[in-house]
């Protein structure tokens, strides 16, 4: 095998948002061997920067936002596909005016996160990383990497505004149903993958890929050995070669460690 793809939240860092001991020794070991690295994540950037150790961040490649962008500083990629304007001013306008005010709107542009008010769930965001508040003219002026909507009323809610935009972009539910995240209908994790192994020579027959979660399940798809972790969606699982032991229990290494030699 010669690259490791690895989603954040739910697979590599644990319910502490944190990366082991053991998962971390295993990759480094991987990478000794000449294994490529790959975070596949709907995080962006500067949250990645805060959560993974300094040894994977050195050389690793970054899919952030779940394919919108895709960056590689020691090959020079940096490859970002936002939302069309048009589209996403049409979302922020139809989630102002047609669903109820207890909506979340939040939007992330260049490496920033903006709101409609303050979040008041610490499931998505910290105390000290509040997104900056605007008014929804004032989002629609920003270029928009991605959209993220939360505290819906109902599912129905949710399943009429997919509808209303499905041919324009891509919508992936996370956390449970309690997050949306909407993106340029052409990007995905498996996209953004593919854009790094393209530039490596590597086929997707030579990654392992590990996932948990809905928007893993495209890049489960490309993959001759994706792993879904013990805390997986069914979906996934279903998708899956194997599937490991729990983030909480190191699920990652306790499969990468049968393949060091």
């Amino acid at each position: 095998m010669r690259g490791i793809v690895l989603d954040l939240d739910g697979t590599l860092l644990n319910s502490e948002k944190q990366v082991s001991e053991r998962n971390l020794k295993a990759l480094l070991a991987c990478r000794q061997q000449g294994m490529r690295v790959v975070i596949a994540t709907g995080r962006p950037p500067r949250s990645v920067r805060m959560l993974l150790p300094s040894e994977l961040l050195e050389d690793a490649s970054f899919v952030y936002y779940n394919g919108a962008l895709v960056v590689d500083p020691g090959a020079g990629i940096e490859s970002h596909t936002p939302i069309e304007p048009e589209t996403a001013g049409e979302i922020i306008d139809y989630c102002s005016e047609r669903l109820p005010g207890e909506i979340m709107i939040r939007l992330e542009s260049s490496d920033r996160s903006y709101a409609i008010r303050a979040i008041r769930s610490s499931t998505f965001y910290s105390r000290g990383n509040q997104p900056t508040l605007c008014t929804t003219e004032e989002m629609k002026q920003c270029t928009a990497t991605k959209i993220l909507l939360s505290e819906f009323g109902d599912a129905g809610q949710r399943l009429q505004l997919q509808e209303a935009f499905a041919a324009k972009t891509r919508f992936i539910e996370t956390d449970g149903g309690r997050l949306i995240q909407v993106m340029n209908a052409s990007v995905s994790k498996a996209s953004g993958i593919m854009t790094l192994c393209e530039h490596y020579g590597i086929r997707a027959s030579e990654l392992f890929v590990f996932g948990d979660d809905y928007n893993d399940l495209e890049m489960f798809g490309i993959s001759a050995h994706a792993v879904a972790m013990g805390n997986a969606v069914d979906e996934l699982k279903a998708l899956a070669v194997e599937v490991t032991d729990t983030n909480d229990n190191d699920g990652v290494a306790k499969v990468l460690e049968r393949w060091l030699v």
